[in-house]
């Protein structure tokens, strides 16, 4: 492992574990430290809306809409909305954003997620009003 990778991978650490600052998301900061690239709203609404081969998407158990109340597939479980402009607790702990991102992604998708990817999706639920 070289310096600037542990150097990136610390800063991006870092940037995760800052509090939430007013108007900013340090979770999509994080990824950005990571990939040192740009996000796209339409390419997260995209990943969100994309069934997988286990026949899930992120929609199927969050709904349409990401301000909607969805319910779990299989639990039937409600679920309480993925946009932070409904749900202002989402996407503002790195770990439990890590947590569902791992779960999720291999469940609806059958595989992890990029860090890319990652940083659309929060890129497309920070744009959801």
């Amino acid at each position: 492992m070289n310096i600037q990778f542990r150097a990136s991978h610390l800063l991006a650490c870092l940037a995760i574990a800052l509090p939430l600052a007013a108007g900013a998301n340090t979770i999509l900061d994080g990824y950005k430290a990571e990939t040192k690239g740009t996000f796209s709203a339409a390419s997260g609404e995209k990943l969100y809306k994309t069934v997988g081969p286990n026949q899930l998407s992120c929609a199927s158990c969050h709904t349409d809409s990401p301000k909607n109340v969805g319910k779990h597939a299989k639990t039937n479980k409600a679920i309480d909305p993925m946009a932070p402009s409904v749900n202002p607790k989402r996407f503002t702990d790195a770990a439990q954003v890590e947590k569902w991102f791992k779960r999720n992604c291999n469940d609806a998708l059958g595989r992890v997620c990029t860090t890319q990817e990652k940083g659309d999706f929060v890129s497309y639920m920070l744009s959801v009003k």
